[in-house]
């Protein structure tokens, strides 16, 4: 999986019919400081993220492994809405707050 943070939303009227009802979201990879760094990937939603919200994204066989995914073809698919993330015994970000200093 990687961290990624939502950073917009993808809207297309002619898909493969597996992807409707698909909720899509466009995210980026973050860096060592949460912030927007890495590659940019459509993935479908399977938590109902929002904009600018830092999440954990599945790639791959990986990511035809949940219920809305499930016989899809998606390559990355939202699993996981970061609300804390702490290294080394001390909170490095916070979901209220972002990355703490």
């Amino acid at each position: 999986m990687i961290l990624a943070q939502v950073v917009g939303t993808v809207v297309s009227t002619r898909k493969d019919t597996g992807l409707v009802g698909l909720k899509l979201l466009l995210v980026r990879e973050v860096d060592g400081a949460f912030k927007p760094a890495g590659n940019y990937v459509v993935a479908a939603d399977a938590v109902g993220a929002g904009s600018d919200e830092l999440v954990m994204v599945a790639q791959g066989s990986s990511a035809r492994m949940t219920e809305v995914s499930r016989e899809k073809p998606v390559d990355a698919v939202i699993v996981g809405i970061v609300d804390v993330i702490e290294m080394a015994g001390k909170d490095v970000y916070l979901k209220r707050s972002g990355a703490v200093s």
